[in-house]
């Protein structure tokens, strides 16, 4: 492997590792709010349990979200310094607002609201849980305006040097690659929260644990919560489709596997054969007639363009070879690949909706399963499969990103066809001037510290799942005939004791 492969699987390996963690804290952490803003309506401890209890499960994935976070910065640095010195200008912007504004903001209220339980009124510490959860939720923004820059350039020009100079921050913060990308985003992010919840709760329920009023209320939230997102990520990828075809048709045209023009175009089911040959000559599909001239500009008679007369446009507009740099290292004056590997992005796409649909339907079917107050089947099969349906949405996460990345190769900044000539770059062009070995040793060296994270991370999620409400509350103490606690004299009730049970 070269420099440039050792970089790019670095990045793709902390990128995908650190991704589990976000798509859970955005999601369950609006979730909790709304648990804990329950609670506060209603007074009913159902909903003080839950708050708690998620709440714990919350704080672990937003600490290790944290920790595996930082390393995304310092990576730009390391191994893609001259990207950084080409988009500076420009993607430190809303990476600054991502830091100030929201990471800030985030973590300022996140720490009144494990430490207020006992200082603050219910009102004023529920204040602070929604805080937090839409700080999550702008951090989120800024980071995908920046990475959607990436795929569609906007607000700048070509300065002196040849770098894009920011001319209007407002143009990147409401690009319509942002817009499409972040409902998105949020969709995803509850169906990941929906699954754990479905599943833990549903595996406490099969276990006959106490506080089952706790774990039927979590079933019930998470499945409809995941049937919604479901619907969500269908419409918003929708709408995502049809800006990719308009903005990154090589992308599309790989995601499948359209080797040649059709009028109209069929949508792909399934393929067999292989898909990684440009040519297509030994593909064999399941396909919906025109159904993808649809999806692409909705309509069924309209033309999509295929790979093979992607190649030859971007040839004529790009350049057929990489331009003779040293820095470029092997790529040196060598042809240019256009094709993004179509295997990834073929299978990515359809293991990314495959994913996404499962986990709604296996929190369908437990919301029928228990529906009505029904106990928990007691076979085996229940718990495994809602746990294990718990993977489904974080692997149809990955998938997506790993989706949009991948396809839009050989560029690191996709050319935007109706923008400004010059704001684009080659992923080739963008690595820094490392060896080889010190690539493969900070390669080797994250993987094995973020399998170690991994390790930290179940156990305590393990812990405290298996730990249930008593681990996170205070007994209820029993009542005397006339109602009375039994062991107590002062005046404070239920809610002041459970308050002042903090963190």
């Amino acid at each position: 492997m070269n420099v440039l492969d050792l970089s790019r699987w670095q990045f793709g390996i902390t990128t995908v590792y650190h991704f589990l963690m976000v798509p859970l804290t955005i999601g369950l952490s609006l979730l909790v709010a709304a648990m804990q803003t329950a609670w506060v309506r209603t007074g009913d401890r159902k909903y003080l349990a839950m708050t708690k209890f998620w709440g714990k499960l919350l704080l672990i994935n937003f600490a290790m979200g944290v920790v595996t976070g930082i390393v995304q910065e310092f990576q730009f640095g390391m191994n893609w310094s001259a990207y950084s010195r080409f988009v500076g200008d420009v993607f430190g912007a809303p990476l600054a607002m991502e830091g100030l504004a929201a990471f800030f903001v985030e973590s300022t209220f996140l720490g009144l609201w494990i430490f207020g339980w006992d200082r603050l009124s219910k009102k004023a510490h529920l204040a602070c849980a929604w805080a937090f959860s839409l700080a999550t939720m702008l951090s989120a923004y800024f980071i995908l305006a920046a990475n959607s820059w990436m795929q569609h350039p906007v607000g700048t020009i070509i300065s002196d040097e040849g770098r894009p100079q920011l001319v209007s921050i407002g143009e990147v913060l409401t690009n319509n690659t942002t817009l499409a990308a972040f409902p998105h985003v949020i969709f995803g992010a509850f169906a990941v929260a929906a699954a754990f919840l479905v599943g833990i709760a549903c595996w406490h329920l099969w276990k006959r644990s106490d506080e089952e009023p706790v774990w039927r209320a979590s079933v019930k939230l998470g499945a409809w919560v995941g049937i919604v997102s479901f619907v969500g990520l269908a419409i918003t990828g929708d709408f995502q489709g049809k800006l990719m075809f308009q903005q990154q048709p090589m992308k599309m045209a790989a995601a499948e596997a359209l080797c040649h023009t059709e009028e109209p175009a069929a949508f792909s089911i399934f393929a067999v054969g292989d898909v990684s040959r440009a040519d297509c000559e030994s593909v064999k599909s399941i396909t919906v007639p025109a159904l993808l001239s649809f999806l692409a500009h909705n309509d069924f008679s309209s033309e999509v363009k295929g790979v093979q007369d992607l190649v030859t446009e971007y040839q004529a507009k790009y350049g057929e070879n990489y331009p003779v740099d040293e820095r470029l290292g092997e790529l040196s004056g060598q042809p240019i690949d256009y094709v993004p590997m179509l295997p990834v992005t073929y299978w990515g796409f359809r293991l990314m909706i495959g994913f996404g649909a499962v986990s709604a339907l296996v929190g369908a079917m437990a919301l029928w399963l228990v529906r009505g107050g029904r106990r928990a089947p007691t076979g085996k099969w229940f718990p495994r499969l809602m746990l294990l349906s718990i993977a489904t949405p974080f692997l149809g996460n990955s998938f997506g990103w790993i989706f949009t990345e991948m396809g839009r190769q050989p560029f690191v900044v996709a050319p935007n066809p109706t923008g400004v000539d010059g704001v684009w770059m080659f992923t080739a062009s963008a690595v820094s001037a490392n060896t080889v070995g010190e690539v493969l040793t900070s390669v080797t060296v994250l993987t094995l510290l973020y399998g170690v994270l991994a390790v930290v991370e179940v156990f305590l999620l393990k812990k405290y799942v298996a730990g249930g409400v008593a681990g996170v509350m205070p007994p209820v103490k029993p009542k005397t005939g006339d109602g009375k606690d039994k062991d107590s004299d002062d005046k404070s009730d239920d809610d002041d004791d459970v308050l002042a049970f903090a963190y």
